[in-house]
């Protein structure tokens, strides 16, 4: 963690899933670096209830998220990480037995697993961090702290990640950031503030946070004959085009500055905030410029449709088209799978799926089995038609099952990203 993040936490106690979810996701489009989401409730119910609105933020947000849950055995802190979460943390006050212990630090290694410490409950084992290390945490999560010379001892020569949870009542954000050991300060203070424009803030104090910088001056830029340079803006997750538009060095500069995009209207000869009205706002991504300087390329989270009409693209009306084959495997294989969730829920005379789905996560399971000894079979024929045949057919199969058990393309790809 080389930059210093800014990391709200929300308290999910007592709360109802959908305003978290809400919630969680607002902070993801407007400059969180990352998310804390825990609820530490010892009920059953509630533990499970929570980590199915966390497994749904997971689908809406694309930055990491650490867990905090009531861990009583292994089983708990596996449900805690298959949500997604980059780290599940563990409440000191609330460690379960040292053998259930044991068996959680030996599953998962220091980067899975981190440790709340209340500083004036537990001073000195604050000050002893390196112990929490060698039992097999790799960060800290501080709460409670008062920035002192103690303080700074105790964080400074140790080997764990040490983060702050603060409500930035009492300690000010950037003094906590100034000591070198802390990594990242979680806090719900921005709950109905500009998470930006304290980031910039703190930039200016020369504390290394991420904002949007341009790497480029708008001087340099290939300007039209009325300063404007047109914005193509597309899905930053499909790269489907949304959009075009235009910029001056005004609109430009307030896209930089907050992370939405911003464009000048030639027609009405006023800047606009995409979504300002309509609430369908655009989260920059990513920004790039032509080899010519002269177009921008937008790759933004669009909330809502692009289009004025209510489509979500403004390019839907076709002019004219060649039929072709898509061999594009992200489509294809999102194309497949859409037949298949379609089957499930409006079942067709005939269908394969459905005989499938009718017969339930036995039948589905007896033939990914099958499927993946073919592959296994046909591998070892140096043919290699044969095993294309094979995979294609385990991939179908495979997708039934993803269907069967609510899973879908992104669960499995956000997984595989999680495991870089």
């Amino acid at each position: 963690m080389s930059q210093k993040k800014l990391i709200p936490f929300i308290n999910a106690e007592n709360e109802v899933a959908g305003s978290v979810v809400r919630l969680a996701e607002r902070y993801s489009c407007e400059g969180a670096d990352g998310l804390y989401l825990y609820n530490f409730s010892g009920d059953e119910k509630s533990r499970e209830e929570f980590l199915a609105a966390v497994r749904r933020i997971e689908k809406q947000i694309d930055i990491p998220f650490y867990v905090g849950v009531y861990v009583e055995r292994l089983e708990d802190a596996k449900k805690a990480l298959y949500t997604g979460a980059s780290k599940v943390v563990l409440r000191k006050a609330l460690l379960p037995s040292e053998e259930e212990l044991g068996q959680v630090l030996a599953r998962f290694g220091k980067d899975k697993l981190a440790i709340e410490i209340d500083m004036k409950a537990d001073f000195q084992d604050a000050k002893k961090l390196d112990a929490f290390y060698g039992m097999g945490f790799g960060t800290a999560v501080l709460k409670h702290i008062d920035t002192t010379k103690s303080f700074s001892e105790a964080v400074s020569s140790t080997e764990i990640e040490i983060m702050v949870r603060d409500g930035l009542i009492r300690n000010d954000l950037a003094e906590i950031f100034s000591y070198p050991a802390v990594k990242a300060v979680m806090t719900n203070y921005f709950e109905e503030k500009d998470i930006y424009k304290a980031k910039r803030g703190l930039k200016s104090q020369g504390i290394d946070v991420e904002v949007f910088e341009s790497l480029i001056d708008f001087s340099d830029f290939k300007l039209s004959a009325d300063g404007l340079i047109p914005v193509i803006v597309q899905d930053y997750r499909t790269n489907e085009v949304l959009m075009l538009a235009y910029m001056n060095e005004e609109s430009y500069k307030n896209t930089i500055r907050t992370g939405r995009m911003t464009y000048y209207s030639r027609s009405r000869k006023e800047l606009w905030v995409k979504g300002e009205t309509s609430g369908h706002f655009q989260y920059v991504k990513n920004l790039m410029l032509d080899c010519d300087n002269d177009t921008i390329l937008a790759k933004v989270r669009q909330v809502g449709a692009a289009c004025h009409t209510g489509s979500r693209t403004c390019f839907f009306q076709e002019l004219a088209r060649k039929e072709y084959v898509s061999t594009n495997p992200h489509t294809v294989l999102t194309e497949d799978f859409e037949v298949i969730l379609e089957r499930k829920k409006n079942p067709r005379d005939g269908s394969y799926t459905n005989y499938l789905f009718d017969k339930g996560i036995d039948k589905i399971l007896k033939k990914c089995g099958e499927e993946a000894s073919e592959i296994i079979i046909a591998a070892k024929n140096p043919d290699a038609e044969e095993l294309k045949y094979e995979i294609a057919d385990f991939l179908y199969h495979m997708m039934v099952l993803m269907a069967e058990c609510n899973l879908d393309w992104e669960d499995i790809t956000k997984e595989l990203v999680n495991r870089r």
